[in-house]
C-alpha cells in the first residue's frame, strides 16, 4: 500500500466524521446525507479520492461526471487517473449539438447532455456521481455515455443509498461504492 494511501478503518471514521445528516430535508421522511463538510477539508478529500481510486478498474482513459457534484467529484479523480474529464449537463447549458438523453425522475423529467464529439469510440470511460439513489440519473448518463460506442467500464459513486433500486437499473455496469447507507 502506498504510504499516503489510507486504510480502510480511517475511510470509515471519515463517513461519520465528514457525511453530515439532514432529517426531513428537502420533504420530511427524507434522510439528505450532505457531502459539503468532505469538500471542504482538503485532507480528508485526498483520503476519499485515493481510496476511491482504488476501487476502480485500471486504464480508464475517460472519467465522465454528472452536473454538478459529479464535476467536482470526477475531475479530481480524472486527475489523478491521468484521465480526461468529460461534464454531463443539464438541458441547454452547452453549445453546438450536444447528444442527448430525456429521463423520469419522481416528480418530473429531465434532460442530460455531453457536448458532440467529446468521447472517441472505444475509449476506456468511467462514469462517475455522489450518489446513487433511485438510479434515473445514472442510468441516463450510462445511456448518453453509450451513444458514443465507448467501452464502458464502469460506474461509481460517493455514496449509495440501498434498497432504492439504483442498482437495478443498472444491471450490466460494473459498480463501485466509497460508502453505503440504508435508505
Amino acid at each position: 500500500m502506498p504510504e499516503d494511501m489510507p486504510s480502510v478503518e480511517e475511510i470509515r471514521a471519515l463517513r461519520t466524521s465528514h457525511i453530515a445528516e439532514y432529517p426531513d430535508f428537502p420533504v420530511p421522511g427524507v434522510l439528505f446525507r450532505d457531502i459539503t463538510p468532505l469538500l471542504r477539508d482538503h485532507a480528508a478529500l485526498r483520503a476519499v479520492i485515493r481510496h476511491w481510486i482504488s476501487l476502480l478498474p485500471g486504464d480508464i482513459e475517460y472519467v465522465v461526471g454528472t452536473e454538478a457534484r459529479g464535476f467536482v467529484l470526477g475531475a479530481p479523480l480524472a486527475y489523478e487517473l491521468g484521465a480526461g474529464f468529460i461534464p454531463v449537463r443539464k438541458a441547454g447549458k452547452l453549445p453546438g449539438t450536444p447528444a442527448s438523453v430525456s429521463y423520469d425522475l419522481e416528480y418530473g423529467s429531465a434532460v442530460v447532455e455531453i457536448a458532440e464529439g467529446s468521447l472517441p469510440a472505444g475509449a476506456r470511460t468511467l462514469v462517475i456521481d455522489d450518489l446513487l439513489a433511485t438510479g434515473g440519473t445514472a442510468a441516463a448518463t450510462v445511456e448518453l455515455v453509450r451513444q458514443f460506442d465507448v467501452d464502458l467500464v464502469g460506474a461509481s459513486f460517493l455514496i449509495e443509498l440501498e434498497g432504492l433500486g439504483g442498482r437495478d437499473k443498472l444491471p450490466d455496469i460494473p459498480l463501485s461504492v466509497v460508502w453505503s447507507f440504508p435508505n
